[in-house]
């Protein structure tokens, strides 16, 4: 019997979030160190732009969630277990949030416009202060290396729960995997 799984449009968003997340990290950490040129200010407005993009999935996964239970947890799962799942989730969620509006933040800070896709300019959320801006800067380095953690920790659970517990856990994420029979 397989366990109970996600809604569809679930999966998506949270794939489609994980991927710009996989994506946006890296590239934040390349730019940080380029020398000011073309390129580097290329490379922060897409790092903007997949912000952005995380910010509004993160807010319509939100929304689904509220709207849409989520399937329970396996059966049999320690107490502990389904504590620490819950509060990963949580934690997830307000990271993805917090994570992209930090960094727009450190941009208003900054004086340095925020334009979604090189299209469509957002509002600065706060006046021009370069001091407060800098430590927009390390608030957002530390919250990104936060959801990194918060991101290892969650796949080391799913990988637990897939290769050591086998209980389908995994499954209802990844609907292509078939619960082994037991």
């Amino acid at each position: 019997m397989s366990a109970p799984r996600y809604t569809r449009t679930a999966i998506v968003l949270h794939w489609l979030i994980a991927l710009l997340i996989f994506g946006t990290f890296p590239l934040g950490l390349y730019m940080a160190d380029l020398h000011l040129s073309p390129l580097k200010l290329r490379l922060f407005s897409y790092h903007k732009w997949i912000g952005i993009s995380v910010l509004l999935l993160a807010v319509l996964r939100l929304l689904w969630r509220a709207t849409h239970r989520p399937p329970p947890l396996v059966a049999g799962m320690p107490r502990w277990q389904q504590i620490a799942a819950h509060a990963t989730h949580h934690l997830l969620y307000l990271l993805v949030l917090i994570v992209p509006l930090s960094g727009w933040l450190m941009s208003s800070a900054l004086g340095v416009p925020v334009v979604w896709f090189g299209v469509l300019p957002l509002p600065d959320l706060i006046g021009k202060d370069k001091a407060l801006g800098e430590t927009l800067k390390l608030v957002h380095e530390g919250l990104n290396y936060t959801l990194l953690a918060v991101v290892a920790v969650h796949v080391a659970g799913a990988v637990k729960h897939q290769l050591i517990d086998r209980d389908g856990t995994l499954a209802r994420m990844l609907p292509f995997l078939a619960r082994e029979k037991t």
